[in-house]
């Protein structure tokens, strides 16, 4: 429950955002509502990044069981916060973002300890089947988010984040009574300084991804910002020192020793590269859903975010249904056919995605969506277990946390990769589509020219916030002077998909080909994670750090 909890409120906004900007009434498309709109978007992924190897090394010290607790305690009394916002414009929009990170902390918390806490109370021999459902429920909340956030948005923003306070409540509840701490604590000391270099420096390159997607001058991204180069510049710098910091403290946060282990190091290497194509996807997706396809088939665009939703569910099945299945056979067979395969097959639909055109029949869309789900399941349950199963029992709250780094760090980044190659596309084609589509239908020269000069991203967050580009693009006062005939085209279902699908088309190539590349090398690290491994467990002779973990037999009993 916590992790499917923490995962849906990482997506149910990314719909009901346009609700929530007309609740505050705040257009989040004009260019110096920029911030709120990425951060609202972004900030709460960011700071669960941020923060999960630290809390997972808390976990460590104090408790896995008491951190947990505390993450809903947190999570909880955020998203009650984010129903009371009386304010509007910026000032409400600011009150959401800080709650949204604070809720973010608390699913951190969630997150960071949940696959600790589960290793503790299962024998190596059943970790797949548990933290495969675990891992399930995690990538199907942010897919049950989307139709979530579709559907309670229309009847009240505000419901997007009360949804959650009544599970949050009694989460919190039956935790606090039924978990038990089965962990050792190591009672070391907290590494301030590897923490805060950490934080910092991902934090700033971060920012630097998200900021550079946005125009900057007449450049249609800001890859040249000295803002984003300044960003990143100083993120890498703060890592680096991290890293260092880390070989020489006693008592490190990030416990560099752990990558001596062979199937930690290629199985996290695997979670961060399908996480890297798999991250974008959704964004892609929804946009060509929202954008292009449901307006083709009659859908307006206030009513393509729920729908959207609601036409992506086949992936999430796909997850529900390998996820257990594939955890419980990786308990028997060990997770390297599975994972290895699952990529494999994702690559694969990516393949079969880039061969459909843009109005494609639904049947054959659902189905490469369910056959992704089903590989990515296949890949995700198998994967975790192996990596926890590798860990050392004294430092699984600060290994499952470092995975978990990578893993919702790959987000971030993807979203800005797979942004970037789309814009890439987008720019090259789009300008001169959009002002002789404008100038067929009467927009006047200048007006066609302003518009065609908007910056592509703006046109893809329109689309993927369910606005009408055109309408919100050419503006009132321009499409007032125009014929009734034009404004019904250029405001109706067809003019704007029809406009975008070449432009969109190209940049799509390119995003799927990255996601494609991505998939085969996860597919080639989750290979050499060589034979099934198990660190020794308690009753074993403790494993050795740094240095190579003594395996125990892949069935180790009970304490």
């Amino acid at each position: 429950m916590g992790v499917l909890l923490a995962t849906i409120d990482s997506s149910i906004m990314l719909i009901a955002m346009p609700d929530i900007f007309r609740g505050i009434h705040l257009d989040p498309l004009l260019p110096e509502n920029s911030f709120y709109l990425l951060w609202m978007i972004l900030g709460y992924l960011v700071t669960s990044s941020v923060l999960v190897v630290s809390v997972g090394r808390l976990g460590d010290l104090f408790g896995r069981v008491r951190m947990y607790n505390l993450g809903f305690i947190i999570y909880t009394f955020a998203s009650l916060m984010l129903t009371i916002d009386w304010m509007t414009g910026r000032g409400g929009a600011m009150w959401l973002l800080l709650w949204r990170i604070a809720q973010g902390i608390g699913g951190a918390f969630l997150v960071g300890n949940s696959g600790a806490i589960l290793t503790d109370a299962f024998p190596a021999d059943q970790r797949g089947l548990a933290l495969g459902i675990n891992n399930v429920a995690g990538i199907s909340g942010s897919f049950i988010g989307l139709v979530l956030g579709g559907l309670l948005g229309p009847v009240n923003w505000r419901l997007v984040f009360l949804i959650s306070v009544p599970f949050g409540v009694f989460g919190a509840i039956w935790a606090y009574r039924r978990l038990r701490d089965l962990s050792t604590r190591s009672g070391e000391p907290i590494d301030w300084f590897g923490n805060v270099t950490f934080a910092v420096g991902l934090v700033g390159v971060m920012i630097g991804i998200t900021y550079a997607i946005q125009p900057y001058g007449s450049h249609t991204m800001g890859w040249t910002s000295p803002m984003v180069i300044a960003s990143l510049a100083a993120g890498v710098a703060l890592l680096v020192a991290f890293g260092v910091i880390e070989t020489r403290v006693r008592y490190p946060m990030f416990r560099l020793a752990l990558f001596r282990i062979r199937a930690f190091t290629f199985g996290t290497l695997s979670t961060f590269l399908s996480a890297l194509g798999r991250g974008g996807l959704m964004f892609m997706l929804i946009i060509w859903l929202q954008g292009i396809w449901l307006p083709l088939h009659g859908y307006s665009f206030e009513k393509t975010p729920l729908w959207a939703g609601i036409h992506m569910l086949p992936l999430t099945f796909g997850f529900l249904l390998a996820g257990p299945v594939s955890g419980y056979l990786s308990d028997r067979f060990g997770a390297r056919p599975f994972a290895t395969a699952g990529m494999l097959v994702a690559a694969a639909t990516f393949g079969f995605l880039e061969l459909l055109p843009i109005d494609f029949p639904y049947p054959a869309f659902a189905a490469i969506l369910l056959l992704n789900g089903l590989a990515m399941g296949a890949f995700a349950a198998p994967n975790r277990a192996a990596v926890m199963n590798s860990l050392p029992v004294h430092h699984r709250g600060a290994g499952g946390g470092m995975n978990s780094t990578f893993q919702n760090s790959a987000q971030v980044f993807s979203i800005g990769i797979f942004f970037t190659l789309m814009i890439t596309g987008l720019a090259a084609v789009l300008p001169q589509t959009l002002a002789s589509g404008l100038e067929a239908h009467h927009v006047s020269a200048q007006v066609a020219t302003a518009v065609a000069g908007s910056p592509p991203v703006s046109v893809l967050f329109a689309a993927f916030l369910g606005y009408n580009p055109v309408r919100h693009l050419v503006g009132d006062d321009a499409m007032a002077q125009l014929p009734p005939a034009d404004v019904a085209a250029l405001s109706g279902n067809t003019f704007f998909p029809d406009l975008i699908s070449g432009p969109f088309q190209a940049g799509l190539h390119i995003a799927f080909a990255f996601a494609i590349a991505a998939c085969v090398i996860a597919a080639a690290a989750s290979l050499f994670r060589g034979d099934r491994y198990v660190a020794a467990e308690p009753g074993f002779p403790p494993p050795e750090l740094p240095g190579t973990v003594t395996p125990s037999h892949p069935r180790s009993p009970r304490k």
